[in-house]
Formats: C-alpha cells, sequence, structure tokens
C-alpha cells in the first residue's frame, strides 16, 4: 500500500479536491456518493456507499468533461511522477483517457485510455510521466450516449513526489 508521508498528494474527495487538482471542478464532473440517487457506481472504490468520488454529471449538455491537475515542474532521474487512481467506466459507451500536456504545446499527449468496461467494477490503474517541461495531467471522461446509468467515475488520485 501507499506510505501516507507529506510526499504524496492523494486526492480521495471525502471533503474537497486536493491541491494537486485545480480548486474549481470542471463542470461535466460531480462530487458524489452512491448514496446518490444519480445511478451507478452505488459506492466508492472500497465499497463504502457514503464515501465520494467524481463521475460525470447526469445533467451535463456536452457528452465529455475534462480534469486538469495543476502545473506540475519538469521530472528527474529520481523522481518521475507515478499517478494512480481507480476508474469505474459504464459497460456500453464510457471511456476514460489520460494525457499530459507540456507547457510548450497546444497538443494533449495521450498516455493512456480504456472504453467499454463489461463488469460494473471499479479498476485501479498507475501511470508513469517523464517531462523535460513544465506540464498538466489531463484526466477526460466521455459516454458516447446520455442513457440512464451511463457514467465515467474517477476516485483515489494519489501523485507521487515526482509530480
Amino acid at each position: 500500500c501507499f506510505n501516507s508521508g507529506s510526499s504524496r498528494e492523494k486526492c480521495d474527495f471525502e471533503t474537497d479536491l486536493c491541491k494537486a487538482l485545480k480548486l474549481n471542478l470542471q463542470p461535466g464532473w460531480i462530487r458524489r456518493n452512491g448514496l446518490s440517487v444519480t445511478g451507478p457506481p452505488y459506492s466508492d472504490h472500497n465499497g463504502n456507499d457514503s464515501a465520494y468520488f467524481l463521475s460525470l454529471s447526469p445533467e451535463m449538455w456536452s457528452s465529455s468533461a475534462t480534469l486538469r491537475t495543476s502545473v506540475f515542474l519538469p521530472t528527474d532521474k529520481e523522481h518521475i511522477c507515478q499517478i494512480t487512481f481507480h476508474y469505474w467506466i459504464s459497460p456500453t459507451s464510457g471511456t476514460l483517457k489520460v494525457g499530459f500536456q507540456k507547457h510548450s504545446e497546444d497538443t494533449i499527449t495521450n498516455i493512456w485510455q480504456v472504453s467499454g468496461e463489461l463488469q460494473n467494477q471499479w479498476k485501479a490503474n498507475t501511470i508513469k510521466i517523464n517531462s523535460t517541461e513544465k506540464y498538466e495531467v489531463i484526466f477526460w471522461g466521455m459516454v458516447e450516449t446520455r442513457r440512464q446509468g451511463e457514467t465515467v467515475a474517477i476516485d483515489d488520485i494519489t501523485f507521487s513526489e515526482g509530480c
């Protein structure tokens, strides 16, 4: 498990957003728990129905939303940036991508993506980032159809000290 030293930054969404994420929640994401009646998931990744996570808002007009981190400093050889997170994706039409954007570029480099998971369950993933300049990390959730219960959710994002 993770060491809970001050070197790591963890966003568990229990009280609010963490320092690594921008203070405002971009439109399209809501912070909620499994007790809210907006559809699945009905608990966080630990199976706790009163614990909070982020999911795509059911009231959202567009079908996608992004979540940007703060600006991270360049990584070095000793400290690559490692980000671990839990995700939940609707079986039919959900997609989650993670990318990063260097400060000198307009384009977002896609580093990981998953779509249409067949099981209704939380999964964990870890990505590593090397960058010679300042950068931001972008989580991008999307659903193709706005049917009831179609969503993408994120929980417990942990940033290593290299971020």
